[in-house]
């Protein structure tokens, strides 16, 4: 079973995709938004992925990244719509909308090809 951290501005999307995730069996630790995401990140580690939504803003995710990447330690994968600029320092960049992409993604960096 994975540890997943996913981060979101948006509630419902947050809670959907942690039900998503933990159909999957993985474990979800959920953050809303930049301040809980930080918090969050600094408690702990040991995470195997970390989710940004696509609601965060480009420039908050680039932050994120920056800053939990001290303690999480783990590949990022960003969502980000297809109109939007992806986001270099992620592992991998997908669009929300393509549920099988999203997926494939998740499975890919957490090292399951199945």
């Amino acid at each position: 079973m994975a540890r997943i951290f996913s981060i979101s501005y948006d509630a419902t999307l947050l809670r959907t995709r942690e039900l998503l995730l933990e159909q999957m069996g993985h474990s979800v630790l959920s953050a809303e938004g930049f301040a809980q995401a930080f918090k969050l990140c600094n408690q702990g580690s040991g995470f195997d992925l970390m989710i940004l939504g696509h609601s965060i803003p480009h420039e908050d995710k680039r932050e994120i990244i920056r800053h939990c990447d001290q303690t999480c330690r783990c590949p990022v994968l960003a969502l980000t719509r297809v109109n939007e600029q992806s986001v270099p320092e992620a592992a991998r960049s997908v669009d929300p909308g393509d549920t099988q992409a999203f997926l494939a993604a998740v499975r890919e960096l957490l090292g399951n090809d199945v």
